[in-house]
């Protein structure tokens, strides 16, 4: 993984080689707080490790039973589901990923109509093994499968943690468990159990993710110029501090796509804390020039603009045509296209001086994914030790966890009791 940092250099809001140089000394600090919360495996910093620490072995030995399923189906919800879907849709398989990870009644219920169920492994992720909107789901699929016929049982394993309703669940009908590692938080535990269960039952190679993870362990350094982890994660601080409080993740590979979602989920929940933090946006370019790129371009200067690409694709020739004005398309290629799109985006942006990164990976495959993932870990754990918060809590989520269970009658909870105060100014449409 490359980091290209030039484009933050002389743009509103942005950075100065002296600003770099000078944050580079606490970068340096940061990183020795980063690898000793590494050595003694602290809360959080766990992830960080788990290139070496991850157990291919015992994730196969879990999905290894469930011979040729047509497909698998993730029920959780954030950070028990984004990492796995953003492998399954980055890399192709022909064991079909999909996900339950909202309590969308007309999305459960097209989706449980469509899954051959007989042929489908379910795999029921929650660390706490309380979370309401993974049992709900699951509660749901488990009838479905009823209804079907299905031996559930047979055709459903478990990822959480060493306690909780999942664990007891396990134990109480024998079903394969796989542990979340401790002391990592959801959304940094793609590279774990949690993100690598569906990518093994694909016939994905673990161990190439774990390579590319661990490479990227290695471009750790004291030094923000000599690791591309650490250069995004400061320049973005940096940039946020002086204005660019909105990142808009914007890779130009489909494949991509669900990547920007993973990006906005760790972004969001490890760096708004406190008043601070930078909002991440999802685009996908080259469809986003045609959306998005007027506001990024021309709005508020409040912006960072991240573009992601492989270096190298599968491609497409574009015919050769005869109709006036497109001659200069053909004999040409999609990709070819794409990567122009990229670079007049790129150049669009510098012109206008609005701040933008560039991040490439080779190509989309086990081993770059597994690099880009780690690197952005580190990178968002970098920001956050410059920014002074509590990286690996989430309070703010858990505050409306206990409002929602409250409401439903899991328990007594002041945070329920908040929602009965909402103030109400309804324009009616005359319904």
């Amino acid at each position: 993984m490359d980091v290209d940092i030039g484009n933050a250099l002389g743009t509103t809001p942005g950075v100065t080689t002296g600003v770099l140089d000078r944050l580079d000394d606490r970068v340096a600090d940061a990183h020795e707080t980063i690898t000793d919360g590494m050595a003694n495996d602290a809360f959080g910093y766990a992830a960080l490790n788990l290139p070496e620490t991850a157990d291919p072995d015992a994730i196969r030995s879990a999905v290894d039973r469930y011979d040729d399923p047509e497909a698998v189906l993730t029920v959780g919800i954030g950070g028990s589901a984004l990492g796995a879907a953003t492998l399954a849709n980055a890399l192709d398989s022909e064991v079909d990923a999909y996900f339950l990870d909202n309590v969308d009644p007309d999305q459960a219920r097209r989706l449980l109509a469509e899954l051959p169920l007989s042929e489908t492994v379910v795999n029921v992720v929650s660390n706490s093994g309380t979370t309401a909107e993974t049992l709900a789901n699951f509660l749901v699929v488990r009838e479905a499968m009823d209804r079907a016929d299905v031996d559930w049982t047979d055709r459903t394993f478990v990822t959480t943690g060493g306690e909780g309703n999942l664990r007891r669940l396990a134990e109480k009908h024998d079903l394969p468990a796989l542990d979340v590692p401790a002391g990592v938080p959801g959304r940094f535990s793609v590279l774990s159990t949690v993100g690598l269960a569906v990518a093994a039952l694909q016939g994905h190679d673990v161990e190439a993710i774990l390579r590319g993870g661990a490479d990227g362990r290695e471009n750790l350094s004291g030094s923000l110029y000599d690791s591309p982890a650490y250069a995004y994660g400061a320049v973005s601080y940096a940039l946020a501090r002086r204005g660019a409080t909105t990142n808009a993740m914007m890779p130009y590979a489909e494949s991509l796509e669900t990547f920007a979602e993973w990006f906005a989920q760790l972004w969001a929940e490890s760096l708004g804390k406190d008043g601070v933090g930078q909002t991440p946006v999802r685009a996908l370019g080259a469809t986003d020039q045609h959306s998005q790129l007027q506001l990024y371009r021309a709005g508020p200067r409040e912006k960072l603009v991240t573009l992601l690409r492989p270096r190298e694709r599968a491609d497409v020739s574009i015919p050769e045509t005869d109709l006036e004005g497109l001659s200069y398309l053909g004999g040409s290629s999609l990709g070819e296209l794409l990567d122009a799109e990229f670079e007049a985006t790129e150049a669009s942006l510098a012109a206008a001086e609005r701040p933008n990164v560039r991040i490439e990976i080779d190509r989309v495959d086990e081993r770059s994914l597994g690099e880009l993932l780690y690197g952005m870990e580190a990178a968002c754990v970098l920001y956050g030790e410059l920014d002074g918060v509590e990286t690996f809590t989430q309070p703010a989520v858990e505050w409306g966890k206990k409002a929602a269970r409250g409401l439903l009658g899991g328990g007594e909870f002041e945070e329920a009791e908040a929602v009965s105060d909402k103030r109400e100014l309804v324009v009616s449409g005359g319904r």
